[in-house]
């Protein structure tokens, strides 16, 4: 799949999770597979800083919480109301304290979970990518920050769901990418 279809296919999957919005609750709902039961999919915003030396910036989750300890790309739910681009400019602003051009962000691939896990929401994760910000990025709501080489991503231990979207990262890079 070439870059043309694979952000059409991001922008598409996109905007009909926004557009079948549950009552407003930024959940989309869909029969899962073999049954009749719904399951509530959660959109959620994933952005790759890229420094001027093409290090990529990611952050560590505090430990505590879902997935505590491992490294992933800042972001986080789209709220109601909220294009992903939004979504992703605001949780570079609240998790880094830095402030992205909505126009800055690239659309980069996405990854989801074929079915959602047990008892839990299916995700679809799209990830950005960022060469232009203002402000000096810090770890407002993470236990730390790091700058890595995107070939080193794959090898930091990461949410499942991070991966694909390094892989997607680094031939998005190879296509030699905005």
């Amino acid at each position: 799949m070439n870059q043309s279809d694979q952000l059409a296919a991001m922008v598409f999957h996109a905007k009909s999770v926004l557009r079948n919005d549950v009552a407003g609750s930024g959940y989309h709902a869909g029969a899962r597979q073999g049954g009749d039961r719904e399951a509530a999919m959660l959109a959620v915003v994933a952005v790759a800083l890229i420094g001027a030396d093409g290090q990529v910036l990611m952050q560590r989750r505090p430990e505590g919480r879902q997935h505590g300890g491992l490294w992933e790309f800042p972001g986080g739910k789209v709220e109601p109301g909220e294009s992903p681009h939004q979504a992703a400019a605001r949780e570079l602003t609240e998790e880094l304290g830095v402030s992205v051009p909505l126009a800055a962000l690239a659309p980069v691939t996405f990854a989801a979970h074929p079915e959602p896990p047990a008892g839990g929401r299916a995700v679809t994760l799209m990830l950005f990518a960022a060469r232009d910000w203002q402000g000096v990025p810090r770890a407002i709501d993470a236990a730390e920050i790091g700058w890595f080489a995107p070939h080193d991503v794959p090898a930091l231990t990461m949410p499942p769901l991070d991966y694909p979207l390094a892989d997607g990262l680094i031939a998005w890079l190879g296509r030699g990418a905005a």
